[in-house]
């Protein structure tokens, strides 16, 4: 079995207790790294501290050459990143429309380019005769990157790249499922950076408290669960450390009377589908005008009928698993809800029998707000299709949500679709397509999606502090 360590001030860390990573598309162990202590959190804190001493100091146009370098290491070993990503994940290689391993790590190199380009000029509010006033923006010191499951490296790379940028060092405890992927990004990362700039700490929830808490901390980013996301920031409250929350979301889509009716579906389905429904921002709750109703139900679910579910490192996989048993029993629970609640499933609806985590691509009509698959994210392979009469009805319907992380409108009028658009209480909102994330569109949620920016010079920012300086004349 293939052993990881964790990576402290520039130096590889193994320990005697260690995690069995699973592979859920056959339900059993290929890896291990270790279990992590709030010991290890301690050390790579003061680690970080240590060389943001120097880091912090050095120019932007350093921080840019090195952060392209790791663009570069990145994509030199691409292969095997792609392939822990579909062993820790279930991921395919390819995946549904091209959403596999291979765009997380093509994505993975994207962003850490395009960041890498970022710079924040000085803002001069006043220069005359009396004075000068100069806004300038600062790093904040140690940043805590805590990711999740779902796609590891990627926001790993959205996490620790823009917080490097900006002249901070970094902490980062990778989820307890997924943490391979990011171990060897580090692992290649510490053959660039100087030694304490970028550390990494596995474990489990004991190595995330022991972050949250840690007074050498000064800031925290955080994606996953809205539950968990709570906890952090009452840990953070004792040390006021800044926050960046990115939480989950239960994204509804709005399809108007107009669409074309089969290439439209076929966008529905993969921004529903794809990576299995597990994204923060997939569609997962869909409005369908009720004079289409019928005919792009049937057209999803013919898709979803369709579909290649299988072990990931088969190329002509579209599918895999869900990620890990307990987000499955999860998915079980709510489909089973739903078929006690009147919910018609047009397909799926069951595990799929053998090893692994497979659960069939699910389509459920017959529900409406109040039912928990419509009300509670489901992070897995089952939508739910809803038919609405009246559009400003629906608007309402949507927005009675208490996520607001992402939303969009389907129609060929873009006009009408826009104003639609902007009416929805989400953080990002899309006309004719969903879940369209590039790295210089800011990107977060409101109500119980979180706070704070992620991506471009708003995301950046908010890795640093403002300094006001007044030169009088």
């Amino acid at each position: 079995m293939k052993q990881f360590n964790m990576f402290i001030d520039g130096q590889s860390i193994n320990m005697s207790s260690k995690l069995d990573i699973i592979n859920p598309a056959t339900g059993q162990a290929f890896a291990q790294c270790p279990n992590g202590t709030p010991a290890n959190v301690d050390n790579a804190v003061s680690s970080a501290r240590r060389a943001f001493k120097l880091w912090g100091q050095t120019s932007s146009e350093e921080r840019k050459q090195k952060i392209h370098q790791l663009a570069d290491t990145i994509e030199a070993n691409m292969p095997e990143l792609m392939t822990l990503i579909t062993q820790e994940t279930g991921k395919p290689i390819n995946g549904l429309s091209g959403v596999g391993s291979g765009m997380e790590v093509g994505g993975a190199i994207a962003w850490t380019r395009s960041t890498a380009e970022l710079d924040i000029p000085i803002d001069v509010i006043q220069d005359n005769e009396d004075a000068r006033i100069e806004v300038h923006r600062k790093p904040l010191g140690v940043v805590a990157s805590i990711t999740p499951w779902n796609w590891p490296l990627m926001i790993a790379i959205w996490h620790v790249i823009p917080a490097l940028k900006a002249g901070n060092t970094v902490v980062i405890k990778p989820s307890e499922l997924t943490p391979l992927a990011t171990i060897r990004f580090v692992e290649l990362a510490n053959e660039i950076l100087p030694h304490g700039v970028l550390n990494i700490v596995t474990g489990g929830s004991a190595v995330g408290t022991a972050l949250c808490a840690h007074s050498g901390v000064d800031k925290i980013v955080f994606t996953g669960s809205t539950a968990t996301g709570k906890k952090v920031m009452q840990m953070a409250s004792a040390t006021l450390k800044r926050l960046t929350l990115e939480l989950g979301g239960n994204d509804a889509g709005i399809v108007l009377a107009d669409v074309d009716i089969r290439s439209t579906a076929k966008k529905l389905f993969d921004a529903c589908f794809h990576n299995n429904g597990q994204t923060c921002a997939a569609l997962k709750r869909l409005y369908v005008h009720e004079s289409i109703f019928d005919d792009v139900c049937d057209e999803m679910a013919r898709l979803a009928r369709e579909v290649n579910v299988g072990n990931g490192e088969q190329e002509d996989t579209e599918l895999g698993p869900i990620q890990n048993a307990q987000q499955l029993n999860i998915v079980m629970d709510l489909a089973a809800d739903a078929k006690l609640n009147g919910g018609h499933f047009l397909t799926g609806g069951r595990k799929i029998i053998g090893a692994g985590y497979f659960f069939e691509p699910t389509i459920v009509t017959g529900l409406t707000d109040g039912s928990r698959l419509v009300d509670e994210e489901p992070f897995g392979p089952i939508l739910p299709i809803i038919k609405y009469t009246d559009i400003e009805e629906v608007i309402a319907r949507a927005n009675r949500n208490q996520s607001g992380l992402g939303g969009s409108v389907w129609s060929k009028d873009i006009a009408k679709a826009t104003h639609i658009a902007s009416r929805l209480e989400c953080g990002s909102v899309w006309v004719n397509t969903h879940g369209a994330l590039q790295p210089n569109a800011p990107f977060g949620g409101i109500k119980q999606s979180g706070f704070g920016i992620e991506f471009g010079l708003q995301g950046l920012a908010e890795f640093t502090s403002i300094q006001t300086i007044k030169i009088n004349k």
